[in-house]
């Protein structure tokens, strides 16, 4: 969940090191550092808050070294302040590390080095690495690289980690189990990074560590056992500017008829009235034996497979649902052989998740992932699915991925129906239906201005509810996670036949409903519901593609109608959109929301 730079090379480190942290604030953190040796010597700044609060702790003071390590740090063991920053140190200050993930027994090493008469300066677990590191070297340890590999003998739990040595500053040392970290190949010159973001102003030619594997890192190049080939990422900084939004969720929400039609490149099949999904590295006949799908997913990702469950059952009838990756494999799962397994992560590095696709791994079962990030843990893990295509995506709350994984399930969904009973008419009608899908999407983000008006209405609410039966259900569950993370307003989402069964006692005039309408064959009965919202006095915000009864809602905000199957996707542009200008108003930290992080690499 933090985020992890470091360098070495020709040049001085000081600014690579902030300049690639500064891409990576949108992981969220709450303290940032560097170390950089010189001289044989660690020159350390840390400071808490934002990466500017780091650059003005540095002045005008950078260090000349040219090779360090920086970090921001989202607070797990210990508060955030100055003396729980990474990098680090060990008592004689040669030793610096940065560390992404949890030792799980680091109480019981903390108190072994306490015994022994070491002085720990923070509360953190990460503090114990450079006293073992250290101490491994005294102990004989002939390399860098051979006393963190020692070190690591004795830790339990997950990291990713970049180590410096003052004595040796011409290299770094970095191991991963369970948190990300990609090497970054320059000319003369080497990067490390938690995440990509951080390097492609610098080089696309990336190796990604799997979980166990160690490197040496020097400016001619690296050194590890088992480190694939370089990859090339299809990104570049120019991913990562703001292109004249004001942050970087207003970007993204506008991004999404473009990152669809990537979704949709290659993928729709007129001819045979299907969808081409070859990632899947499934056959018909094996297609046809699959008697159940499960989506593991969360937050958005869960969401997002809550609508795919639903397509699944309608199109290909076959029993459907989704699941918390997070609770998953803690409750002794029955893994299905004939069940496809379908793990969903923008990130590809989400911790539950991944250790959802391993224990399915370890009981047999058949699982694919779907992913945003070609070279992440859970693409290389599952071996098979399907890549988003849908860009980096900076802000924390997820739009065009989750817009962008809706409509992925909707190809898998389509896929399955046409090796069962969907008929070449109903497939053709899908297929014309995704093929029109970016534009309607692009129509519907033209209510922006008229969903900010209705944002200035009701943002100053306590609380509200979001409301949806069916193909509107999970979308409002989406929304209502959108309006909670951005913009500090409490909402809930219900099923709105449940409003009766116990919410409706919430219901008054301080109390505003969003109500999912699509135009189908539910319509009377979400009319229905609507109706008692407003016989109770709560104000009602309706989001639509029917033509209500005039006078019916407080508020419509209306998008195109399109195909029943897709309205789950484009009702919920308008919900991105209402979160957006109510964190506006309110003047949230839009990309940035508090006490959250993009990336979950960590329990």
């Amino acid at each position: 969940m933090c985020g992890i730079v470091g360098y070495v090379g020709p040049r001085p480190a000081t600014k690579i090191l902030v300049d690639g942290l500064a891409r990576l604030e949108y992981r969220g953190y709450d303290s940032a550092g560097l170390a950089v040796a010189h001289r044989k010597a660690l020159r350390t700044t840390r400071s808490v808050g934002r990466v500017d609060d780091l650059r003005a702790a540095l002045g005008e003071d950078e260090s000349p070294g040219r090779t360090g390590i920086a970090h921001t740090r989202w607070a797990t063991h210990g508060e955030p302040s100055e003396r729980n920053a990474h990098p680090h140190t060990d008592a004689a200050g040669r030793i610096a590390v940065v560390h992404n993930g949890i030792l799980e027994n680091a109480d019981e090493l903390r108190a072994k080095l306490v015994a022994d008469g070491v002085t720990l300066t923070s509360d953190t677990d990460t503090e114990v690495l450079p006293h073992l590191v250290a101490r491994a070297l005294d102990g004989g340890a002939s390399t860098l690289e051979d006393a963190v590999r020692e070190a690591l003998r004795v830790v339990e739990g997950t990291y990713g980690l970049v180590v410096l040595d003052a004595r040796h500053p011409d290299e770094l040392v970095v191991a991963r189990n369970g948190s990300p970290i990609v090497l970054g190949l320059g000319d003369g010159e080497m990067f490390v990074a938690s995440d990509v973001a951080a390097l492609v102003r610098h080089t696309r030619q990336v190796v990604f560590l799997a979980d166990g594997e160690l490197a040496t890192l020097t400016a001619a190049g690296y050194e590890g056992s088992r480190l694939g080939p370089p990859t090339t990422v299809d990104i570049d900084d120019a991913d990562y500017e703001l292109d004249g939004h004001a942050d970087f969720l207003s970007k993204e929400i506008h991004e999404q008829p473009a990152a669809l039609r990537r979704v949709l490149a290659g993928r729709l099949d007129a001819r045979f009235a299907t969808a081409r999904l070859d990632g899947l590295r499934l056959d018909p006949r094996e297609l046809r034996g699959i008697r159940r799908v499960t989506f593991l997913g969360c937050g958005s990702a869960l969401y997002a497979g809550q609508i795919g469950a639903g397509l699944v059952e309608e199109l290909a009838r076959i029993p459907a649902d989704a699941e918390q990756a997070s609770e998953f494999r803690y409750r002794n799962p029955l893994v299905d052989p004939e069940t496809l397994y379908v793990a969903v992560s923008q990130s590809g590095e989400t911790i539950d998740t991944l250790a959802a696709v391993e224990e399915l791994q370890r009981k047999g079962g058949r699982v694919v992932g779907v992913v945003n990030v070609i070279g992440s843990a859970i693409a290389r893990q599952c071996g098979a699915g399907m890549f988003l295509h849908a860009g980096p995506e900076v802000s924390v709350a997820s739009t065009k991925a989750f817009s962008s994984m809706a409509t992925s399930f909707t190809l898998l969904a389509l896929l399955l129906g046409r090796v069962r009973d969907l008929s070449a008419a109903h497939g053709s009608r899908l297929v014309e239906g995704l093929r029109r899908l970016p534009d309607a999407v692009e129509t519907a983000l033209q209510t922006s201005d008229e969903v900010a008006e209705v944002a200035r209405r009701y943002a100053d609410a306590r609380s509200m509810f979001y409301l949806g039966r069916v193909r509107g259900a999970a979308v409002a569950r989406e929304g209502a996670q959108k309006l909670k993370e951005i913009s500090y307003v409490h909402a809930e989402a219900y099923a709105a036949a449940e409003l009766k069964h116990g919410p409706l006692a919430l219901v008054d005039a301080q109390m505003p409903c969003v109500v999912v309408v699509p135009d189908d064959e539910l319509l009377a009965k979400n009319v229905s519901t609507i109706e008692q919202i407003r016989a109770r006095g709560g104000p009602v915000i309706a989001v639509t593609n029917a033509e209500l009864p005039e006078g019916l809602a407080d508020a419509v905000l209306r998008v195109p109608r399109l195909e029943p199957e897709l309205d789950s996707i484009i009702l919920g542009v308008p919900l991105q959109l209402l979160a957006y200008h109510c964190a506006a108003v309110l003047g949230r930290d839009i990309d940035k929301p508090r006490n959250l992080a993009k990336s979950v690499t960590v329990e």
